[in-house]
């Protein structure tokens, strides 16, 4: 898959390079009290996990930058990509998101799915986009809900967890997904929230 930067008013993604390494870290020195279950780096491990997601086939990072301020706040990613037989994308997931806490509530989120939904269902043509989170988080679950992903079910024992101190650990995994069908309703709900995040 081609990855490019896209962008709209609140938030440009930047698919991620060596050089983002610093804004990660100076996104991550602070409070992380609101990261809860999501696995995200920390401000010293930030130049390593750069280093290996880019050495990762089949993912796509992104950085998150704050049109507003101009600053990193954030990451994500396209990632688990399932494929035709004739090697077209079929279906990808979006995860590996965190947003630094300042950022949390804010339009960001809400203007980075639109982005990345409408470039996977629209320029890339996926049946289907995957949004999945350990199933103990239920903020990530309501956030995931409120975009307009129907929730499918708990996947148990589905994948390592990346919680703090569970290294080694196994997790259940709330799974999630929008078909292509259900894109146009989707984003019409989407583009809703994200105005009613700017005008509050």
């Amino acid at each position: 898959m081609r990855v490019v930067a896209l962008e709209n008013a609140v938030v440009r993604l930047e698919p991620l390079r060596p050089d983002h390494a610093a804004g990660l870290a100076a996104a991550l020195d602070g409070s992380r009290d609101s990261f809860g279950w999501t696995p995200v780096p920390t401000p010293q491990t930030a130049e390593a996990v750069v280093a290996e997601e880019l050495a990762r086939g089949d993912f796509w990072p992104f950085v998150q930058i704050d049109r507003a301020s101009g600053e990193i706040v954030g990451h994500t990613s396209y990632l688990t990509p399932r494929r035709w037989p004739d090697g077209r994308l079929f279906a990808i997931e979006i995860g590996s998101t965190w947003l630094n806490a300042a950022a949390q509530g804010t339009a960001i989120n809400s203007a980075a799915k639109l982005l990345l939904l409408a470039h996977a269902f629209e320029t890339v043509g996926v049946e289907r986009v995957d949004l999945k989170t350990d199933a103990r988080n239920e903020r990530s679950r309501a956030g995931i809900v409120a975009i307009g992903a129907t929730f499918e079910g708990v996947l148990r024992g589905w994948q390592p967890s990346g919680a703090p101190g569970e290294e080694g650990r196994v997790r259940d995994t709330a799974m999630h997904s929008i078909t292509a069908a259900e894109w146009p309703d989707v984003r019409a709900r989407l583009e809703a929230r994200l105005a009613r995040k700017l005008a509050g």
